[in-house]
């Protein structure tokens, strides 16, 4: 079945938020600090692509490909993005991809616009189908707006270039806004009051409500649950995952999450849902909630489509003012096969307010640095393994998307995924989370250097990494070529204590930087 990947989502490392503790020190007038806003979207789309059944005559003819995107614009007419992939229909069930992307999006008449993007990512499913991992999707078509709420068609082209999957088709999206309220990287880790804040005030907007989670489940398989070489699946699975939430009011959320395993079956399987949620009971202690997220999973289980459904409800028992420890349970569906089991889990959560101010007067709020950095990952000599018994090495190209989030002006936590799109593993992905130690900045403020140590999950595509388990400790330089945009270089060791992989790793990229605003609790 699919050498699919073992990974975390790269949002995992958000959830650690609670254990700041900033050194933060003045307390300002909250007035005084400048702001910014970005109108993004988050695009969710649909590909049908072609599959070469008249090579693979056992193949489903058509691949159904669903993508969820978040594009930043960077002016009025270009934007960039990240997005996910991943098969909802056919027998592809467990392809996952992640990727980066530039488009266009210019007024055509009233509310119609043309958009054309090009997108790059890495990832797969079937090795045999998509080789190294690395595709290119580019897209052109046209889009109707209103309001800020948009959909449109487009021409798409779906290319695993080193690969079998080649498919032009017409696809469709829709679009909503996500707006992102910030202030510069530079004033991170102060301190602000809401005294005497004009009606006009850039700040004098509701904060959000969110929730990070970090998820512990257990996957009971039941009914006609096969295993990818057709065996019943009885064993209970273990995964982990985490799941982000924006509240739209009091009692409303918006979700996504993501999970995958670390006992039960070899390491391939994951998921992702979206959905929505509600709470029905809310008081001091206790939350009571139900949710429906509808998404895909696959990997080391029997060809499917991938559609899932996920039901599930659950009770919050709030422990501080912002941390709680979730219970949960479910019922896990493939919408056209047969994954079928029920689910029974807890989380910790943590809940904030951030991108604004509070309806209480003079309250406190303070500044947080962020880190979102695009990396070229190459992992040197990395050990493979394809039964019975070949056993060899390459070296392996990963695109790699991680957040940093720091605790002060000297430690941070993070987040990575990774996939690759190079190395003949296409399907291979990992999912880390750690933390690191900033150097004092020098060379004219511009550069400092950082140590971190990264842990997680990885696997697919015969690395050998046995049950998954990785380590990646890196040492590396970072250097402002503005406030908002830094070159990063690293190196380290990647090794998997229970596999066989010990590579050499070299990493270069892109990081852009910023603060966001949050509710002294």
């Amino acid at each position: 079945m699919s050498s699919k990947k073992h990974y975390i989502a790269f949002f995992l490392f958000s959830f650690f938020s609670f254990f700041s503790f900033s050194s933060i020190h003045s307390q300002e007038s909250l007035s005084s600090l400048q702001g910014k806003e970005l109108h993004n979207k988050v695009r969710l789309n649909f590909i049908p692509v072609e599959m070469p059944s008249n090579k693979f005559p056992d193949l489903k003819p058509t691949m159904g490909l669903t993508g969820l995107h978040y594009q930043i614009p960077f002016n009025d007419w270009l934007y960039v993005g990240a997005a996910f992939h991943f098969a909802v229909t056919g027998d592809q069930g467990g392809l996952f991809t992640l990727g980066a992307e530039v488009g266009i999006n210019k007024q055509l008449y009233k509310n119609i616009y043309l958009d054309a993007n090009f997108h790059f990512g890495g990832g797969g499913g079937y090795r045999y189908l998509v080789n190294d991992g690395g595709f290119i999707n580019p897209n052109i078509g046209l889009q109707y707006k209103k309001n800020d709420y948009s959909f449109g068609i487009q021409y798409s082209h779906v290319n695993f270039y080193s690969g079998e999957i080649k498919s032009n088709s017409v696809s469709f999206f829709v679009e909503i806004p996500s707006i992102l309220r910030f202030t510069d990287y530079d004033k991170a880790h102060q301190k602000f009051v809401a005294d005497n804040l004009s009606p006009d005030s850039f700040w004098r907007k509701p904060a959000i409500k969110n929730v990070q989670q970090v998820r512990f489940d257990f996957f009971k398989p039941i009914g006609n649950s096969k295993k990818d070489n057709g065996d019943d699946l009885t064993e209970t699975l273990y995964v982990i995952g985490f799941e982000y939430q924006k509240y739209l009011n009091e009692n409303t959320f918006l979700f996504a999450h993501t999970d995958a395993i670390y006992k039960g079956l070899r390491a391939g399987f994951m998921d992702l849902f979206v959905g929505a949620g509600y709470h029905p009971y809310q008081s001091k202690h206790i939350n009571v909630f139900g949710k429906l997220g509808v998404g895909a999973a696959g990997g080391r289980v029997a060809p499917e489509g991938g559609l899932m459904i996920y039901p599930s409800a659950g009770i919050d028992l709030k422990l501080f003012k912002n941390i709680a420890i979730s219970g949960h349970g479910g019922y896990y569906r493939a919408i056209a096969g047969d994954l079928e089991a029920y689910t029974y889990g807890f989380g910790l959560k943590y809940f904030g307010l951030n991108g604004g101010t509070s309806s209480e007067e003079n309250k406190i709020y303070h500044t947080q640095g962020l880190r979102f950095e695009v990396q070229n990952q190459t992992y040197l000599d990395v050990a493979k393994f394809d039964p019975p018994d070949n056993r060899y090495a390459i070296d392996l190209q990963l695109i790699g998307l991680k957040i940093n989030y720091d605790l002060n002006k000297w430690l941070y936590i993070a987040g990575e995924a990774g996939f690759a799109y190079d190395g003949r593993s296409g399907g291979y992905a990992h999912g880390l989370v750690g933390g690191g130690i900033y150097s004092p900045r020098f060379l004219n403020d511009k550069m400092r250097g950082f140590i971190e140590i990264m842990a997680g999950a990885g696997g697919g595509a015969g690395i050998d990494t046995d049950e998954g388990i990785i380590t990646r400790p890196t040492l590396g330089l970072s250097y402002d070529v503005t406030n908002q945009v830094s070159l990063i270089a690293s190196g380290g060791r990647y090794y998997s204590p229970f596999g066989n992989v010990n590579s050499n790793n070299i990493n270069i990229g892109l990081s852009f930087n910023l603060s966001t605003l949050s509710v002294k609790n």
